[in-house]
């Protein structure tokens, strides 16, 4: 059973939301408190967040930022502003999906399947990938170095795991922002290597020093 979270501020549609999905046999969580929401993410640890763009206090752009600083879980973005600008925010915040208000319940729950599928569909096989003694968790985005655990980011976890599939090859850096964010439309050359700076801070901090390698005017990669 998923565990979803649901950060809305309409309780109207947070609650009919939530009592559709539970139907489908999700484990649903609606937020209350929108001062702390990190506390409620933590505590429940879901597989999946709804996120309003629209909320009190700080907006939804902020808390994606906030879930994405310690994990990768899968967001879908629900707001009535729908125009390409926020849909472009959305998605480079670290957003997995755009769901425009008002919605109908039955499309809500066909695209939450699909995302869990797309973020899931390698649990049944091998939860686990490992490369230099590094274990990377394919569950919950993490990466134990030794005895250190490392809390990635969406986009650092898929930059490890498509290093830890290539292992010993070089990826090119094309190949890694198609896979990362399915277009590069709209991303610049500079953003895949503002990723994977900070990733390669949070491996030297763990012990991890040269683990990856980059390959100038090619890619990156990672030796077997």
């Amino acid at each position: 059973m998923y565990r979803i979270m649901i950060v809305e501020d309409d309780r109207m549609i947070a609650n009919g939301l939530a009592a559709h999905l539970k139907k489908w046999d999700y484990d649903v969580f609606c937020v209350d408190d929108f001062r702390n929401i990190m506390q409620d993410f933590a505590s429940f640890q879901p597989q999946l967040v709804i996120l309003d763009i629209g909320l009190p206090f700080f907006n939804g752009f902020h808390w994606c930022q906030e879930i994405r600083k310690v994990s990768g879980v899968p967001i879908i973005f629900l707001s009535s502003l729908d125009d390409n600008m926020n849909i472009v925010m959305a998605m480079n915040m670290g957003g997995d999906e755009f769901i425009e208000k008002p919605f109908d319940l039955n499309v809500v729950t066909a695209k939450v399947q699909a995302v869990l599928r797309r973020a899931y569909a390698y649990q049944g096989t091998s939860n686990v990938m490992e490369c230099q003694g590094m274990m990377l968790n394919l569950s919950d985005a993490s990466l134990l170095c030794g005895e250190i655990r490392i809390e990635l980011t969406k986009n650092e976890f898929r930059i490890m795991q498509i290093l830890f599939e290539n292992a010993g090859k070089i990826v090119s850096r094309d190949e890694i922002i198609n896979r990362l964010w399915d277009s590069d439309e709209f991303i610049d050359d500079n953003t895949l290597s503002v990723n994977v700076g900070r990733l390669r801070k949070k491996l030297e901090a763990a012990g991890a020093v040269n683990c990856i390698r980059t390959k100038k005017g090619i890619g990156y990669m990672v030796e077997r």
